[in-house]
């Protein structure tokens, strides 16, 4: 039996970037259904967040981390889509990228291109295949066409670049929502079709402006409680509220009835695990993204890089939203 120490980053109790530590762990052969992945690159998410500070509330001690590259050292029993020396990437449950390497689930884990880098590999797939569920699979009852006009807030984050770029390949015109000159620029300059900076704009009386009264069919919100309310009312009747985050807290509980009185709206809370529910949609939503990716439609920008020691700024860093892009850890 196969069995090594690797470095992993690990949490003994919920709170703030402090917790985070390097540990030493033991990793082994692969059991049934299982992988042996040694990282070239990690991928951080604002869902690490949320997971450190206990909004999604996880078994103590915890190895943090939903997304990874590297290549396949070892497959286990019943594995045949992936084996040894195979490039690879993913997005998944349960966490534990922030490692040199791990032993998990094989079902979500897809063989990486090789015109596509472990970076890239790495900061693409979680904030990736989120744009693709919320773009191709999150849509407003009579779906969405060439020309239709959605918001999109955080537009100039990791999930945010990505899909500015994937709508304007898709023919949408996207509103995106960020809170610096600088970041409304990056937004525009991966395809948004307006910018708003809700630091010193109003972004509802924008959205109404820019759709002449009429407002939008969708709103994809991460922010949560901060962008609420108004995002309610920049939707036009029958909208789809899709909220897919929490970055400023959590939305408080409200009354179904004031859907109605704002226009017989939807609302729907969307988790990417939901969507990867199984081998064949794992497959199917990550061949989409690398085609978008591999066509140049789409480009991976990375705008941080953090040895894995220093993981404990990189989430100082990313709670500031002092970052943009996609962030990556190398082991």
């Amino acid at each position: 039996m196969t069995q090594y120490s690797v470095k992993a980053v690990q949490i003994d109790q919920i709170g703030g970037p402090e917790q985070l530590r390097l540990v030493d762990v033991m990793v082994g052969d692969p059991g049934p259904g299982e992988i042996r992945i040694r990282h070239h690159a990690i991928g951080l998410n604002y869902i690490d967040v949320y997971q450190r500070t206990g909004i999604y509330a996880l078994p103590l001690p915890l190895r943090l981390g939903m997304e990874g590259a590297g290549v396949i050292e070892a497959v286990g029993e019943g594995v045949t889509h992936l084996k040894a020396g195979d490039r690879a990437a993913y997005a998944s449950l349960p966490p534990g990228s922030y490692s040199e390497a791990r032993v998990m689930p094989a079902w979500c884990v897809c063989r990486l291109p090789d015109a596509i880098s472990f970076e890239t590999g790495a900061a693409m797939m979680l904030k990736g295949l989120t744009a693709q569920y919320l773009l191709k699979r999150t849509l407003p009852q009579a779906g969405l066409q060439a020309g239709d006009h959605v918001l999109f807030h955080a537009a100039a984050g990791g999930v945010g670049l990505i899909a500015c770029q994937w709508a304007r390949a898709l023919g949408l015109q996207l509103i995106g929502t960020a809170g610096s000159d600088a970041k409304c620029a990056l937004a525009r300059e991966h395809g948004a079709a307006h910018v708003i900076n809700y630091s010193n704009e109003d972004f509802l009386a924008r959205v109404k402006e820019i759709t002449g009264g009429k407002g939008v069919k969708v709103v994809y919100d991460s922010v949560g409680k901060d962008t609420w309310a108004k995002s309610l009312d920049c939707l036009a009747p029958f909208g789809l509220m899709a909220s897919f985050g929490n970055a400023s807290g959590v939305v408080p509980p409200f009354a179904p009835g004031i859907l109605g009185a704002k226009g017989s709206l939807y609302m729907t809370r969307q988790t990417l695990f939901t969507h990867l529910s199984s081998r064949e949609n794992v497959q199917v939503m990550t061949d989409d993204l690398f085609d978008v990716v591999g066509s140049g439609k789409v480009k991976i920008r990375i705008d941080q890089r953090y040895p894995m020691a220093q993981v404990q700024q990189a989430h100082r860093d990313l709670e500031a939203r002092k970052t943009t892009g996609s962030t990556i850890l190398t082991p």
